[in-house]
């Protein structure tokens, strides 16, 4: 299996740079205080932000987001690694089509239709499931690697007649700047920092690209600002979209220009003592493909991602199985539970519109917990730091399964959820027994009233701890 690379940034042309060299990353966005990262570095060397090198700057910026990335995987593993409880394993597949017969007293030809049925909607509420009970599992996954996943920072900034610009984020300052870059050179720094997560091990570095812009005119500057392209990347540029017109020559990798330089990403991996290609993950069919597809840019694809066919009759989400965060918070006094942290899915997603518990695909390399801690993390904002996991319960279908994993908030600790990207439409604190008037994923439907029990009983087996 090929050594995971995870992307510490959201910028889909990083991504795509990436992708079309042949690794899929996982994608995990920093949410770092660009400004106060530069002040902080400005203060430690006696200077002014603006006195800073270009390249620390971007330097330091790429570090700051790898090392985010890096802390929030590290407290993801702590977590999943501290770990209790019971691993409860159901297989419904197994008992529904004679369960179904037995039920319902009907025929082999009504049982097979009222099985199909069920199974296509994950619906399993009428079915007596058998389940195992073993101690939950805490070994694997990422914990367990002697090498990766490496996570990749990178912050670039355009350098123009000695002054540093980043993004210029308004229509006015985009136009001024594209003014002074009429027919001029200038260069294009970006900082990269790789982390090994296994060794702990950090290069930083930065490349440097110089591009010279064709002579502007006014319509040339109008329509570009109006596409909104120039607003939100560094320098006011691009060469990968509408902006690669404009650019009459360059000296230097020209990925480094679109933010991501592979020949220095590939010298740093080299540097741990790792082949670049033991990061390929992506076929070339596969690349084809992406290329060919329509779905919407904000729908990235990322190691794990897929359809899998199941043995039920549905297509479930998850190459490697999916997992996903329940999380509960406890009466300070009684001990028992008040309230759950609950996502509104998004309309475009599977049963847009219901509620459900924040998770999603298991990555390549992750186990179970991981993958449900991650997920939890990145979409509803749960910091693994700040809780414990004390069970979980696995709905297996063979080749396909889905993990609940049941955790409450450490004592003296609070979670502050809220939608971190646009897979919800709130997330949100739900008092526990409100949530069967809501609207609920069909799995959430069918094992709530199981899941109300276990959840009780853990708080009951917590109490005073």
């Amino acid at each position: 299996m090929s050594i995971p690379l995870i992307l510490a940034s959201k910028s889909q042309p990083r991504r795509d740079v990436l992708f079309n060299a042949g690794i899929c990353p996982t994608i995990r966005v920093s949410h770092v205080d660009e400004d106060a990262v530069l002040e902080q570095a400005a203060q430690r060397q006696g200077v002014s932000v603006d006195e800073l090198p270009i390249a620390d700057k971007v330097c330091t910026l790429s570090r700051a987001k790898a090392t985010v990335v890096y802390e929030i995987y590290r407290n993801v593993v702590r977590t999943a690694a501290e770990a209790t409880g019971e691993r409860v394993i159901g297989r419904p597949l197994e008992v529904a089509a004679e369960q179904t017969v037995v039920d319902a007293g009907s025929s082999a030809a009504e049982y097979t239709a009222q099985t199909i049925a069920s199974a296509q909607t994950r619906d399993f509420s009428n079915i007596d499931i058998p389940t195992e009970r073993e101690p939950i599992d805490t070994t694997g996954g990422l914990a367990d690697r002697k090498v990766g996943p490496l996570i990749l920072g990178c912050d670039s900034m355009f350098l123009l007649n000695g002054h540093a610009y980043g993004k210029p984020h308004a229509a006015a300052i985009a136009r001024e700047r594209l003014q002074e870059m009429s027919g001029a050179t200038g260069e294009l720094w970006t900082g990269h920092t790789l982390i090994d997560f296994a060794t702990g091990r950090v290069e930083t570095a930065a490349s440097r690209a110089t591009l010279t812009f064709c002579e502007f005119t006014e319509t040339m500057i109008d329509r570009y600002i109006t596409s909104g392209e120039p607003l939100e990347v560094a320098g006011s540029f691009t060469l990968d979209g509408l902006g690669g017109a404009f650019i009459d020559s360059i000296t230097g990798a020209p990925s480094g220009i679109i933010g991501l330089s592979l020949p220095l990403a590939r010298e740093l991996v080299e540097r741990m003592g790792i082949e670049w290609t033991d990061l390929w993950n992506v076929s070339r069919d596969e690349r084809f493909q992406e290329s060919s597809a329509k779905a919407p840019k904000t729908n990235v694809r990322q190691p794990g991602d897929g359809w899998v066919e199941c043995a039920c009759g549905r297509r479930h989400w998850g190459l490697n199985g999916a997992a996903g965060v329940l999380l509960a918070r406890r009466d300070a006094e009684t001990g028992k539970v008040t309230h759950i942290v609950m996502q509104h899915r998004a309309e475009w997603s599977a049963e847009g519109g219901t509620w459900g518990i924040p998770g999603g695909a298991i990555a390549d390399g992750e186990s179970t917990l991981e993958g449900a801690l991650r997920e939890a993390n990145e979409e509803a904002n749960i910091t693994p730091e700040d809780i414990e996991v004390v069970g979980s319960y696995c709905e297996d279908h063979g080749p396909w399964s889905y993990t609940t994993v049941f955790a409450f908030e450490k004592p003296g600790h609070v979670v502050h959820p809220k939608a971190n990207d646009d897979e919800s439409m709130e997330i949100e604190w739900v008092a526990i027994d409100e949530v069967p008037g809501h609207k609920l994923l069909t799995a959430m439907r069918t094992d709530w009233p199981r899941f109300r029990t276990r959840l009780d009983a853990l708080a009951e087996e917590y109490q005073g701890r």
